[in-house]
């Protein structure tokens, strides 16, 4: 049984991280560390600490998932792994590629587990489009396009906060680039073609256009943003016929049927928790088992993509 501590008690961490902890078969909540003590107490863990200090220095802790704002992501992560504990962090991973390398460094120098919880990757549905790829289903990749948008109603929200890491491309941009990189594996090579963004006064991009190419052959349309109606759409596409994931959750399907077609084809996938799966894996895999996790590879490349967008209109 993993022994888990949460850094922080936003919405996420009360809406789908703590529910996942307590459903896993092979997982336990043991403590929640915030300063908001009533919001920690309702993830109804076993300790609340008000230092995430406290939290690290307890010895019952095998894992911590870090839920923190995007710039505490690096530090906290570093510093859990320095007390001995593996590392589930909450998407991005951080704020750059040189951060994520010092993240990466650190988990080889203290010898844990570091994992981003990017938890559409665990999702069925997903796991069985990398599958088919792999095996050539679709022939050769030709294109992959993506979306993810939604229109929020945020006040006095870090998203809103260019030194928080806020911005559309940080928030759900993330998953279009993570699909890319679980979907084709030269995703780090990006030849960018154009970067639309629609900045708001605070300084973060409300709207992100994407267009380029992977690896110099497939063609990649990609648009992030906090603006648009709600939309989620991911159509991958070979030389031989195409992928596309039905209905409007292309990446957030949670507890909910689910389904993909191939070709002509239609799959159908029974409602799952992805997070849980996420959290069953990991305990998984640090207990040594033959558990799936999103390797470290795949987030330094995904950060080195967004580095190189963020990049491209300065």
């Amino acid at each position: 049984m993993i022994s888990w501590g949460f850094l922080g008690a936003g919405s996420i961490a009360k809406s789908a991280l703590a529910p996942a902890v307590h459903a896993a078969s092979n997982a336990t909540l043991r403590a929640v560390a915030s300063r908001d003590r009533e919001r920690a107490q309702g993830l109804s863990p076993h300790t609340v600490y008000e230092r995430y200090e406290d939290l690290l220095a307890d010895p019952t802790i095998d894992a911590v998932y870090i839920s923190l704002a995007n710039d505490q992501h690096c530090r906290w992560s570093v510093a859990a792994m320095a007390a001995g504990k593996h590392v589930l962090c909450e998407k991005p991973i951080a704020l750059d590629f040189v951060q994520t390398q010092e993240m990466a460094d650190a988990a080889k120098k203290y010898d844990r587990v570091l994992v981003e919880a990017v938890w559409s990757q665990w999702h069925p549905r997903f796991i069985r489009a990398v599958e088919l790829i792999q095996a050539g289903a679709i022939g050769k990749l030709t294109g992959i396009d993506s979306s993810f948008c939604f229109t929020g109603n945020f006040t006095d929200n870090y998203r809103l906060d260019p030194a928080m890491g806020g911005g559309s491309l940080f928030d759900v941009g993330v998953y279009l680039a993570h699909a890319w990189a679980a979907l084709h594996p030269s995703a780090l090579n990006l030849q960018i073609s154009s970067v639309e963004e629609n900045m708001s006064t605070s300084g973060v991009d409300l709207t992100t256009k994407i267009s380029g190419r992977l690896g110099g052959s497939v063609k990649i349309d990609a648009i992030a943003s906090f603006e648009m109606p709600e939309q989620q759409h991911l159509v991958i596409s070979g030389d031989l016929a195409s992928i596309e994931f039905l209905g409007n959750e292309a990446f957030t399907s949670w507890h909910k049927e689910s389904s993909l077609r191939i070709g002509d084809q239609v799959e159908r996938f029974a409602p799952v928790d992805p997070y849980r799966l996420m959290v069953e894996r990991f305990g998984e895999h640090i207990s040594g088992e033959d558990g799936w996790i999103m390797p470290m590879k795949q987030s330094l490349a995904v950060m080195q993509v967004i580095d190189q967008i963020k990049a491209f209109n300065r």
